[in-house]
């Protein structure tokens, strides 16, 4: 198939805060090819195919920011080179590609989204579009493989830790800021151990994670400066974490948390999965789950959407972000196939 709006998507380098080229390459393509297509008030390329009234709508919603890093685009023995093409252009383009080729039911309109600040704490994108949406049925754009479907993932947390004490002699017994430091950290490694129990599965581990440590001493005064994240089960909130860590913080000390999501975890039988189950199989695939360890925009339309939800998109996951990412464009072609099918039997 024609592969011209994923590679020039790809071509149009859209780090966060930095989509307005991309976001505008794209709704011009979607306007050319059927599409009641937009920029919406917070930038992201919006477009609508099927009738604009009709009752039913199913949410194509992916991201069309990336990390920072250019990567030269190129074509080499069927796989397309350059920043974006899995995490996540790969899904979105899949989703305007398919949406564009599809015959669809009077009774649904098809929306495709090009998310803005995906990979940013804001998520501003995709919260400006779950609080302006309610769809019947939902797909987030992210790299699964063509044969799988995301069922979930785990939620998130960031916490920074401050804490300052005048300067004593070493000779003195009280512990250091960083001494201080360094019992919060295993506290938490405790509590989180003692969370897991006996579990196994990532997916269903509090996962923390030591980001920074440092202390500096203006000759008055030490300070420590320290950040965990914590990657979060269904079963655990960040409020639950938030306020077990701080049982565990020094008098006087600061506790700052931020960058807060719940996991998402969805149903295997609804009406969403079952209609991709049957346009993997009608193309000779054999469809897998996959829960992830990541966060994605299904952790924040999903605190206020109760419709079937699932990611999905060609690409392996495990090129997000890394210097050689490239996306295999036969796998991209299947991806729009299983799409095409899902769309035209809705």
């Amino acid at each position: 198939m024609n592969h011209e709006l994923l590679t020039e998507l790809v071509r149009h380098y859209s780090p966060s805060y930095h989509e307005t080229p991309a976001v505008n390459y794209l709704v011009d393509w979607m306007n050319t090819r059927g599409f009641e297509a937009w920029v919406d008030a917070v930038g992201n390329a919006c477009g609508i195919r099927g009738a604009l009234d009709a009752p039913h709508t199913l949410m194509l919603l992916g991201h069309i920011d990336t990390v920072e890093g250019e990567i030269p685009v190129r074509i080499e023995d069927g796989w397309l080179y350059g920043r974006g093409s899995v995490d996540a252009k790969g899904s979105l383009c899949a989703f305007a590609d398919a949406t564009a080729q599809a015959a669809i039911s009077p009774d649904w309109r098809v929306m495709v989204v090009g998310a803005v600040e995906e990979e940013a704490p804001s998520s501003r994108g995709a919260r400006h579009i779950r609080d302006q949406y309610t769809p019947d049925l939902c797909m987030i754009g992210e790299p699964s493989s063509a044969d799988r479907i995301t069922l979930g993932y785990k939620g998130h947390l960031m916490l920074d830790y401050t804490l300052t004490r005048p300067v004593a002699h070493s000779s003195r017994p009280e512990p250091t800021p960083a001494e201080l430091g360094v019992s919060f950290w295993n506290q938490v490694l405790a509590w989180s151990a003692q969370q897991n129990g006996t579990t196994t599965r990532q997916f269903d581990q509090v996962m923390p994670h030591l980001r920074a440590f440092n202390t500096q001493s203006d000759g008055f005064h030490d300070t420590l400066h320290l950040t965990v994240s914590f990657r979060l089960p269904p079963t655990i909130t960040p409020t639950d974490v938030h306020e077990a860590a701080a049982a565990f913080t020094a008098p006087d000390s600061q506790l700052q948390a931020y960058s807060a999501v719940e996991a998402y975890r969805g149903e295997k039988n609804n009406a969403l999965v079952r209609g991709m189950l049957t346009a993997i199989r009608a193309r000779g695939g054999q469809p897998g789950f996959v829960f992830k360890g990541g966060t994605s925009d299904i952790n924040v339309v999903g605190e206020v959407w109760t419709c079937p939800m699932i990611a999905y998109g060609p690409g392996d996951s495990s090129l997000d972000h890394t210097p050689g990412e490239c996306l295999c464009l036969s796998e991209y072609d299947q991806a729009v196939a299983t799409l095409v099918h899902v769309i035209g039997n809705l």
